[in-house]
């Protein structure tokens, strides 16, 4: 399985991974696309600047989103080794659905709707 760490990168597109071991996204690294993690293990993304999506889908192990910018949305969708999601500016929407146990963290600034079990976050 595939790990990746991203610590103070310029992406110029995306970042897609598919059943990784670990993605990391950290250091004020720049995506100017999306980051999409799904059917993997643990993601860590922290002082990143994403101006597209963060997808978080079907992932086993802990996930951790702090400390960022995204231009669009934060999404996080049937993930079952917790998630922490605290202190980001997002510019789109705050989604999590089916995620368990339940998304924690807090201190984000939605400028779009926080919704299902990220609407306290």
């Amino acid at each position: 399985k595939a790990t990746l760490y991203a610590k103070g990168a310029r992406v110029a597109g995306n970042i897609q991974a598919e059943g990784a071991k670990l993605v990391s996204v950290t250091n004020r690294t720049f995506v100017d696309g999306d980051i999409q993690v799904k059917q993997g293990g643990a993601a860590t993304i922290t002082t990143a600047t994403v101006n597209g999506n963060i997808q978080l889908d079907e992932n086993r192990k802990a996930l951790k989103v702090n400390n960022n910018t995204v231009g669009g949305d934060i999404q996080v969708f049937k993930n079952t080794g917790g998630a922490t999601i605290k202190n980001n500016v997002v510019a789109g929407n705050l989604q999590c659905k089916e995620t368990r146990p339940a998304p924690t963290g807090g201190g984000n600034v939605v400028h779009g709707n926080k919704e299902d079990q990220c609407a306290r976050l």
